[in-house]
């Protein structure tokens, strides 16, 4: 849907990791206030000309991820927050609320100390701390199905572990090729083969949510992590950062099989070997409360400017 008159929308550009995370602060249409999935619903089916104008050529990039800054429907909530990408609206996002987090600092909205943020799936707590990094307690996460076998066209049978850690993600560790900067592509293609697979095949998360992360995993480049990750989002781009609801997953794995324990610290490194510090609460019932720490900076602040004799106002499609 295209604006009916130029419009304007206040952003400000952060990255986490090395993942950027762009904030519509001011000029997204009124959403109503409902919860945050209402809303969500709200802007994907009326209003996606905000999420496209932000996000795809000529003003953004395929890696970006988006977000739109709102009133909370929890009233003990600093802030709500919609996430989205270049392929559509996400769940969660946490390197996207620790962005968020620097951002409102940035505004002077919060300060050092805990707040709460209104999410589509539920209130997540983030810590702003001294030392400028930012924690988040993520939604209850769990391994959903372990070791699922998938034939992938080109490459064979991959295995890996189904995980939900605000997203859906297949977990592949030691397969595929090796998990390190120079094999960008050939991880991508790998990645994006092993998506395809899981739709074909079938695989779905629980209650038939869509599988739509693959996270591949290597050992650690050096002694700061203990463990290195490529990830693959929906969209067809990997996360430059270690990814938060993709640590999460990992994490809830690791839990599940007894290979870490509460309160115990995973260092997880990026393909850019930034690292996420994480750890888990035991919920029971299978389900763990990842809290994971990692640090973003704000690095712009603009307005996009939205003409409607601009032929690429409202962003620049592959269909096009």
């Amino acid at each position: 849907m295209k604006a009916q008159a130029p419009e304007k929308l206040k952003i400000v550009d952060s990255h986490t990791g090395g993942e950027p995370t762009r904030v519509v602060i001011e000029g997204c249409p009124d959403l109503g206030f409902g919860p945050l999935s209402e809303r969500r619903d709200e802007l994907a089916n009326r209003h996606d000309w905000v999420r496209t104008s932000c996000l795809l050529e000529p003003r953004g990039f395929e890696a970006m991820v988006g977000a739109v800054l709102v009133e909370p429907h929890e009233s003990d909530c600093v802030a709500g927050v919609i996430f989205f990408n270049n392929a559509g609206y996400l769940n969660m996002c946490i390197h996207g609320t620790i962005g968020l987090a620097k951002t409102l600092e940035h505004m002077g909205v919060i300060g050092v100390g805990r707040h709460r943020i209104d999410t589509p799936v539920g209130v997540v707590t983030v810590e702003l701390r001294d030392d400028a990094s930012v924690t988040v307690d993520n939604v209850p996460s769990y391994l959903y199905r372990e070791d699922i076998s998938v034939e992938v066209e080109g490459v064979g049978l991959v295995r890996g572990d189904l995980a939900w850690g605000g997203n859906w993600f297949f977990l592949v560790d030691g397969q595929g090729p090796e998990v390190r900067f120079e094999n960008v592509e050939a991880l991508s293609g790998y990645a994006r083969r092993v998506l395809k697979a899981l739709e074909s095949s079938g695989v779905r998360g629980e209650d038939g949510g869509l599988v739509d992360h693959v996270e591949l995993f290597g050992p650690p480049a050096d002694a700061h992590s203990d463990s290195r990750n490529f990830v693959m989002c929906p969209g067809g781009e990997y996360d430059r950062s270690p990814c938060g609801t993709g640590t999460s997953a990992k994490l809830a794995c690791l839990f599940a099989k007894g290979v870490l324990k509460e309160g115990e610290l995973w260092r997880q490194a990026s393909i850019l070997n930034t690292v996420f510090v994480g750890k888990v609460t035991d919920l029971g019932g299978g389900k763990v409360l990842p809290s994971v720490t990692g640090s973003a900076w704000v690095n712009g602040e603009s307005t996009v400017i939205i003409q409607e004799s601009d032929p690429f106002a409202h962003g620049i499609y592959h269909t096009q």
